[in-house]
């Protein structure tokens, strides 16, 4: 039964709240902003009603609203009056599912006017469509998705994702990130048509077969999938976008929560940079996730009871076996005394938007450690501290106002340094203005790029311990170590070998004339005594 009070209408123990808005100028859209933004509810649907649903004004205003309820799911209707534009914003009063949110408007629609006809008919059935059509591909989307796997039980479900799509929002802009998104879906449908097809939130898609698949079958399935898909490229103006994308999907099975299986599939291939990964049952993604949650929360316990700790390993002069100077290494210890390596805590720290604190506390333990030590002291940066403005001017302020500055060597990875070489040019121009050093750190990994290197002012190269620990068994890792040693010397770079982790490394690193060295068989990283 529907009882109807004022704006209100009651359906189900829920009660839907219903706002009508008139945009008759621009001028009247920064007040029904404010109205809008005083909305606190997490069910919030606004349907923009105009002559026309896809104007640049539009978009403009969808963008508009989305900044100050970014919860708002919004639908694009049309009317016929083109003086004027129409909001009409619905919340739940009560905390319920958004889909259930969903299906109460559609039954307050359907009985406000199942007694009418004519346009009221046309607007209600059109809206419905709505509901179940992503507006800006005219794909069904994921409420249609859900609604047909309920019906269908011989299906394989895949997930189409657009790699690093945010770099081409930034890069060409919005419009032109939504260009691409219509171009990708008219490409699915004209190029696999042997798919159903729709549309899901931001860059995704999901594609559907209806068939079962086992593993080995959707292996092979998956990559000729993926060898049809990785060229696809979009022209705008003359310009082609290429677009990389990642699959997922799940082996057949219980489909139960399937959107979950298939979800986290795509989140394990993205982390290991697969081109397609397919969730098994028997896989361990629930209990990792749930690990990985766990982990956040050290993290952030760990850094606000300063427990980031900086752990010191030797370098010492091969020459002599005298230590030079230390490298300052991130530990995380954690309530039970544990040690984490950066590896363990590292990209989750990334992750919570934690990892300058990281950096910062190891800066300041360590210029606090070498102001009392008569050493040397080396310290790792990647490109996020290098580029981050306000850890750029930390590392200054820090520099201009210690007196060990002159003691302390910067390590960039060799692979930050090319890839962002003009940034990290500045950063060590600005650094050695105070004294401080540079080394290359993992040099000889990849790129090896002995021109950049001539450009970076760099004080020492630290040789990748990947070759220096195969230079007694690998002749190609030690015709590279020689190579590298030979250039650093004509350049007047001095050279550090890593990984020494043996007595006979040791004296291989010493015959090459490597200048330093630093490894477990010198040294083990520690607390400071």
């Amino acid at each position: 039964m529907v009882k109807k009070f004022g704006d209100y209408v009651e359906l189900n123990n829920n009660t839907i709240e219903n706002s009508n808005f008139t945009i008759t100028s621009p001028n009247e859209i920064f007040n029904i902003l404010k109205k809008i933004e005083k909305i606190e509810k997490n069910n919030i649907i606004i349907h923009i009603i105009s002559s026309s649903d896809n104007t640049q004004m539009l978009q403009n205003l969808k963008k508009e609203i989305n900044g100050v309820v970014p919860q708002a799911k919004i639908v694009f209707l049309k009317h016929n009056e083109k003086s004027k534009i129409c909001l009409n914003v619905y919340t739940l009063k009560d905390d319920a599912e958004s889909k259930d949110f969903s299906n109460e408007i559609f039954n307050k629609l359907y009985r406000d006017n199942s007694n009418k006809s004519g346009e009221i008919i046309k607007y209600r059935n059109k809206l419905l469509s709505r509901y179940f059509t992503d507006h800006l591909t005219n794909l069904p989307n994921v409420y249609q998705l859900r609604g047909d796997l309920e019906e269908n039980e011989n299906f394989t479900l895949i997930i189409f994702n657009i790699d690093n799509f945010q770099t081409i929002n930034n890069f060409y802009g919005y419009l032109i990130g939504d260009y691409v998104i219509e171009n990708v879906a008219k490409y699915l449908q004209r190029n696999i048509p042997e798919y159903d097809v729709y549309k899901l939130s931001g860059d995704e898609f999901a594609l559907v077969i209806n068939k079962n698949m086992f593993f080995y079958d959707l292996k092979e399935h998956l990559s000729n999938l993926y060898d049809r898909l990785k060229d696809i490229s979009v022209k705008y103006q003359g310009i082609n976008i290429f677009v990389n994308v990642t699959l997922a999907s799940s082996v057949n099975g219980d489909n139960t929560n399937i959107f979950s299986k298939v979800s986290m599939a795509l989140r394990h291939a993205k982390e290991i940079r697969a081109h397609f990964w397919i969730y098994e049952d028997k896989m361990d993604f629930e209990n990792n996730y749930a690990k990985k949650l766990q982990l956040s929360d050290v993290v952030r316990e760990a850094v606000s009871n300063f427990r980031i700790v900086p752990y010191y390993q030797a370098i010492i002069d091969t020459k002599t076996s005298k230590i030079m100077k230390y490298e300052c290494l991130a530990r995380l210890i954690d309530i039970n005394g544990k040690v984490l390596s950066p590896l363990d805590f590292i990209p989750i720290a990334k992750k919570i938007k934690n990892y300058h604190i990281v950096t910062q506390t190891i800066i300041d333990k360590s210029f606090a450690t070498f102001e009392i030590l008569d050493f040397e002291f080396t310290i790792n940066l990647s490109i996020e501290d290098i580029v981050n403005k306000e850890m750029f001017i930390f590392i200054m302020n820090k520099l201009k106002n210690s007196k060990v500055s002159n003691k302390v060597t910067f390590e960039i990875l060799e692979s930050d340094a090319i890839e962002d070489f003009k940034k990290v040019e500045r950063f060590i121009c600005e650094v050695k203005r105070y004294g401080a050093k540079i080394a290359i750190d993992d040099f000889g990994s990849g790129y090896s790029n002995f021109a950049y290197l001539t450009k970076m002012s760099a004080d020492y190269i630290k040789i990748d311990g990947s070759l220096v620990k195969e230079i007694d068994t690998d002749r190609s890792s030690l015709l590279v170590v020689e190579t590298i040693v030979e250039f650093a010397k004509k350049l007047g770079i001095k050279t550090i070998a890593e990984y020494v982790h043996s007595r006979v490394i040791m004296d291989r690193v010493k015959e090459l004339g490597v200048d330093y060295s630093q490894g477990y068989y010198i040294d083990e990283p520690s607390l400071m005594a």
